[in-house]
């Protein structure tokens, strides 16, 4: 069970996602970490332990690296890989072109992880998550958007999903999806 969450709007993302992590930690006291969208590309900040740790990083130092109106947050329970900063979400495709955070269990990251090996992806995670973030890259063309990338990549996925996905290459769209993990989505002026 994992916490995810996603803002796009006017305000500063940090707050509002840190807010919202606020209201689910509950759902993972392991890690958590936030990925927004910024103008070199995308930033994050990942933390072990309770989101405290994260909170004190990104207000404790007046952090700036992660500034923006699009992001997502993830606050995690460890089901693959033991609970570190390494591990925690949001992950970041091998070559940086997307950022994800998934609640659920992908069954097939092994195999996917095998393939994208041979195709020369180098894996830094023990995560089943980091498996569908170069997944979704490897689908990520130039002259594909980014929804398309995922639906694609799910095509080859077993498992349970929730997911939110971000792309510097379009900086203001979060993709979501969900197979058996619940999405909530909300919408208002602004």
């Amino acid at each position: 069970m994992c916490g995810i969450i996603g803002y796009i709007g006017e305000k500063k993302v940090i707050p509002v996602i840190i807010n919202g992590l606020r209201r689910m930690e509950y759902r993972g006291y392991d890690s958590s970490g936030i990925a927004a969208v910024a103008a070199d590309g995308i930033r994050l900040s990942k933390k072990p332990g309770k989101l405290v740790e994260l909170e004190n990083v990104v207000n404790g130092a007046n952090d700036s690296s992660i500034e923006g109106s699009v992001g997502i947050g993830h606050t995690r329970w460890a089901t693959h890989g033991e609970p570190n900063e390494i591990n925690a979400h949001p992950h970041v495709s091998f070559k940086k072109k997307i950022a994800i955070i998934h609640n659920g269990i992908i069954e097939n990251y092994i195999a996917i992880r095998e393939e994208l090996s041979k195709k020369g992806y180098v894996f830094y995670t023990e995560t089943d998550t980091e498996a569908l973030a170069n997944l979704i890259e490897e689908h990520y063309g130039d002259e594909t958007a980014l929804e398309e990338a995922v639906r694609l990549a799910l095509l080859s996925v077993n498992g349970t999903y929730g997911i939110a996905v971000i792309s510097a290459r379009e900086p203001e769209k979060i993709v979501t999806a969900r197979q058996g993990s619940p999405i909530v989505l909300g919408y208002g002026d602004g």
